[in-house]
């Protein structure tokens, strides 16, 4: 069969869900999919409205069923659905009696394999059951987390003749990858849902697909060891805040300097008031491109100044960040180097030699430890710890493409209140 292009709607309000849908159609997707984010917030009234805005368009509805098989799908069915969507760690007879609904009301039953602990062995119990198609589901939380393999495709494709449909995370330089693992369905959601032009962005990926040659994505690549400084270095602090539930800011810590982006790997120092002694020595500790941490109790004297500025330009040192106080702010600011600080004020400290370096310290309210990273930008810093630091910089960047889509649909005539339906959302 030939590769077919799904689109998922995961959205969940239906003017958004209705305006992309009608321009990844344009662009060329083979199916329109009402997600499960969409589903749970409008239910079948979602499909309905689907079927009824494109009645040429095969639509499926990812139910994620996972008791109650007859039932849901019966109700999708008769919403509009050709295609629904049932969780393979269901009970046997919650898929058969799906199936068998199914069969009764004219729909295709899709077993997503989505937390299945044996995907083989479940692939071809299902397939004898009479499903119609299998999903190799890559959920967004694992995404998130980096979590993409394609080698469950290439086994199932080998020990099933089902339908393989594949999602999660592909856009128009994986989808290669993928149907070249076996899948024949591609269930595409961020790469257009998030795209500012949906239609282009459906477009090249359904081209991908065609000509099985990858075709370079405007969105970001997912966080590698290698590149997580060059994607952090695209997002902000207020997207990573928002990744991280509105945590991780180092409270009242500031930039010298509007304007100046600070990325890198902490080097940590604990001093005391006034002390300079450790901050500098740090300097000589701290490797190239690393950013100096300082914990110097949140008040003066000043523990930094323009010669320690000096030597970090010298040792390629990224920036400074300094719960406590800095000095010569002018000089620094001309430098144009990343310093972020409590305080600033005229008066240095003396060098007494206290403190230590390369330890956990409290900077801004937070917990940082070595190796953690720092990101700072004009509304403040904020500190990922380096164990969750692919997930934490995919969640950031997620909600920067949401935010690119979002102006986009602001460009077009919106309002913010009225594109996010704001008022249905408000607690009640």
């Amino acid at each position: 069969m030939k590769p077919i292009l799904q689109v998922a709607l995961d959205f969940v309000d239906l003017p958004r869900a209705l305006k992309v849908a009608a321009e990844s159609v344009a662009g060329g997707a083979d199916r329109i999919e009402a997600g499960t984010p969409l589903i749970k917030s409008l239910g079948l009234e979602a499909v309905r409205e689907l079927r009824k805005r494109f009645p040429g368009q095969q639509i499926v509805a990812d139910m994620k069923t996972m008791d109650v098989g007859r039932v849901e799908v019966e109700m999708a069915a008769k919403a509009g659905a050709d295609i629904i969507c049932v969780m393979g760690a269901a009970t046997d007879s919650t898929i058969k009696d799906a199936i068998r609904a199914g069969s009764n009301y004219g729909a295709k039953i899709m077993v997503d394999l989505l937390g299945v602990s044996s995907p083989l062995k479940r692939a071809q119990e299902v397939e004898k059951f009479g499903a119609d198609y299998l999903g190799v589901h890559i959920s967004i939380d694992e995404q998130m987390e980096g979590k993409i393999s394609f080698e469950t495709i290439k086994k199932l494709s080998k020990r099933t003749n089902l339908p393989i449909a594949v999602a999660g995370g592909i856009n128009s330089e994986t989808v290669v990858d993928v149907l070249d693992a076996g899948a024949e369905i591609i269930i595409v959601g961020g790469a257009i849902i998030k795209a500012e032009n949906a239609r282009e962005a459906t477009r090249i990926i359904k081209k991908a697909m065609q000509t099985k040659r990858r075709i370079k994505t405007k969105l970001y690549k997912r966080v590698t060891e290698e590149n997580v400084k060059e994607i952090l270095l695209l997002v902000s602090t207020a997207n990573i805040s928002d990744a991280m539930h509105r945590q991780g800011e180092l409270e009242g810590i500031f930039p010298l300097l509007k304007g100046t982006k600070l990325v890198g790997k902490a080097f940590t120092v604990r001093t005391y008031p006034g002390d300079w002694s450790k901050p500098v020595e740090a300097v000589d500790s701290a490797k190239e491109g690393e950013v100096i941490v300082i914990d110097a109790g949140g008040v003066g004297p000043a523990v930094w100044g323009e010669l320690a500025t000096n030597s970090c330009l010298v040792k390629k040192i990224a920036g400074v960040v300094i719960d406590g106080a800095i000095r010569d702010a002018g000089e620094i600011r001309k430098m144009k180097f990343p310093a972020f600080a409590k305080t600033v004020t005229p008066a240095a400290g003396e060098p007494k030699g206290f403190g230590e370096l390369d330890i956990p310290i409290n900077v801004g309210g937070r917990r940082v430890f070595p190796g953690d990273w720092i990101v700072g930008d004009d509304d403040g810093v904020v500190v990922i710890s380096q164990k969750e630091v692919a997930e934490i910089t995919n969640r950031a960047m997620d909600v920067l493409e949401k935010e690119n889509r979002l102006r986009k649909e602001i460009r077009d005539g919106g309002t913010l209140s009225k594109i996010t339906e704001l008022l249905k959302w408000e607690k009640k």
